[in-house]
């Protein structure tokens, strides 16, 4: 049931009255209230096809990929996530058999994720309903959505993101 009052203004208002930073604030809740909303739309879109947003990433990499594969430490890296939670993310998707892992190669220690067919025939599929979705979007048009990948480029290079 949606609220009569928008409540992150109602708590920009409450944190202005103790507090300096309301526009960063309001900013701030603003971005990660957006970020809940998005994943759990992303979430809904790929749950029929059994992803999370997390897994299909890592499907998407290993799709990019010249090989089709990657050693688990660099899709972290690429993933930007903590080294258990890709480990994670492989395991349900070679339990799904959306993955191979594998021994590297060229590293004994290192293990090694390769897509299969059903990997790139499932990013596919879910790719289309999620570019149908606008990516969870739809609120915004094209010129805003360039936008705001525009305002967050500063936020993100400022972080080390790039």
């Amino acid at each position: 049931m949606a609220l009569p009052f928008d409540p992150i203004d109602e708590a920009a208002r409450q944190w202005g009255q103790r507090w300096d930073g309301v526009p960063a604030m309001h900013a701030v809740t603003s971005l990660m209230r957006v970020q809940q909303l998005v994943i759990a739309r992303l979430d809904a879109i790929l749950k029929p096809h059994g992803l999370t947003f997390a897994r299909y990433e890592a499907l998407v990499l290993l799709t990019f990929s010249s090989r089709g594969s990657l050693p688990l430490g660099k899709m972290g890296e690429r993933l930007q996530v903590h080294p258990t939670s890709v480990t994670s993310i492989a395991r349900r998707l070679a339990e799904d058999g959306l993955i191979e892992r594998q021994q590297s190669p060229d590293d004994g220690r290192a293990v090694l994720a390769t897509i299969t067919d059903a990997g790139r025939d499932l990013v596919e599929k879910a790719t289309q309903d999620l570019v149908a979705a606008d990516f969870g979007l739809g609120a915004l048009d094209e010129q805003q959505r360039g936008a705001v990948s525009e305002l967050m480029r500063p936020v993100r290079h400022d972080a080390g993101d790039f």
